[in-house]
């Protein structure tokens, strides 16, 4: 009997970064890039299923991509309780936006911290190579710090966007049957 699991995955990460077009781009499979900005000022809720493969279970992901800027960040705060993953961007020509990646998994994880989260830090626009500050290598040593996976993509050019949404279905999926597993081995 499939299983559909509800998980909520907290998109941040500073203004400018391209969270609203990375969760717009996976949202509309690829279909649609976002022409014109709008900042962002609290949080936006988006839903998509993600069928796990090779079972016959999904994850239903609402995806919270909260504002960037610091004047909405208690605002933004009050959508991010019982957080089941968590998703972190930065933009790749931007040093500011990757130091500032400390600062939003930090106050994301303060709303469990007895609790190991699934996460992900991507670099994104990475189509702007020519103006790129941050290494891959840099990302990937935030991350492996941080125990994110890490990924590069490019949501104007719809690039990679998709891989991390399904990387975290398919741990948050992952955590579960080992919880189903736990409690039958209890019973």
């Amino acid at each position: 009997m499939p299983t559909i699991l509800r998980a909520k995955c907290i998109i941040v990460g500073d203004s400018g970064v391209g969270k609203s077009s990375i969760c717009q781009v996976f949202h509309s499979d690829g279909s649609s890039f976002p022409k014109t900005y709008t900042m962002n000022t609290g949080v936006e809720l988006l839903v998509k299923s993600i069928n796990i493969p090779d079972s016959k279970d999904s994850v239903e992901m609402f995806m919270f991509d909260s504002a960037g800027k610091e004047i909405f960040s208690e605002v933004v705060r009050k959508f991010w309780e019982n957080p089941s993953m968590v998703m972190a961007v930065y933009d790749v020509t931007n040093e500011t936006s990757f130091s500032s990646c400390e600062k939003w998994l930090e106050r994301v994880r303060s709303q469990c911290p007895d609790v190991v989260l699934p996460g992900v830090l991507i670099a994104n626009k990475v189509d702007l190579d020519q103006r790129r500050v941050i290494s891959p290598k840099a990302g990937k040593d935030m991350a492996t710090t941080h125990q994110l996976e890490y990924f590069e993509c490019s949501a104007k050019e719809m690039q990679n966007v998709d891989t991390p949404f399904f990387y975290l279905a398919a741990e948050y999926h992952k955590l579960y049957q080992e919880r189903v597993q736990l409690f039958q081995s209890v019973a």
